[in-house]
């Protein structure tokens, strides 16, 4: 979705387009979007480092995922978090990985090297799982039930470390389930 809302941007200033016509371009989701609520459908992810792997192979324990990209500054910007995040004591009850949006696997291979990152990562060069998670613009971090059901997301940076972001994550693993 970030690489289609990037050909219509240039398209429209290419056409002299102002802002006002690209404003319901931003607003749009896609139609595969699994919205807060509903339950993710089975991907098959191709590892960046690590085997590829379904994503029911995460049921049975909540999970936290973050989509990212490595020309993205906010996403680069909280890595460091999330990467501390994974460590914590608190973090033992869910599962966290990162999804690279990135065009190029050699790009998002080597700022994982470069950034020395101990999370397992994904690469989404299809864009299903862009899609499917409703990644209009980065970073996106999904929290998921051990069940697969959404349970919240949150678009731009944060310090995924800090105890206001594990409030978001705790409110949402312990809030009552509805039908």
């Amino acid at each position: 979705m970030v690489k289609a809302a990037l050909a219509r941007v240039a398209l429209c200033v290419g056409l002299g387009l102002t802002a006002s016509a690209l404003a319901p371009l931003a607003a749009a989701k896609s139609p595969a979007e699994v919205e807060v609520g509903a339950t993710l459908r089975e991907a098959t992810m191709r590892g960046l480092n690590g085997p590829a792997r379904k994503l029911s192979q995460y049921r049975g324990r909540p999970l936290l995922i973050n989509v990212w990209a490595s020309w993205c500054g906010p996403c680069k910007q909280e890595m460091g978090s999330l990467e501390r995040l994974a460590w914590r004591d608190e973090a033992k009850q869910f599962t966290l990985i990162g999804i690279s949006t990135d065009d190029s696997e050699r790009a998002a291979q080597n700022y994982l090297m470069r950034s020395n990152a101990t999370i397992t990562h994904y690469i989404d060069t299809a864009l299903e799982m862009e899609n499917m998670l409703g990644a209009d613009r980065l970073p996106l971090t999904v929290l998921v039930d051990a069940k697969g059901k959404v349970l919240g997301k949150y678009y731009g940076a944060r310090d995924w470390d800090d105890p206001q972001a594990m409030q978001w994550i705790q409110s949402r693993l312990t809030a009552p389930s509805r039908p």
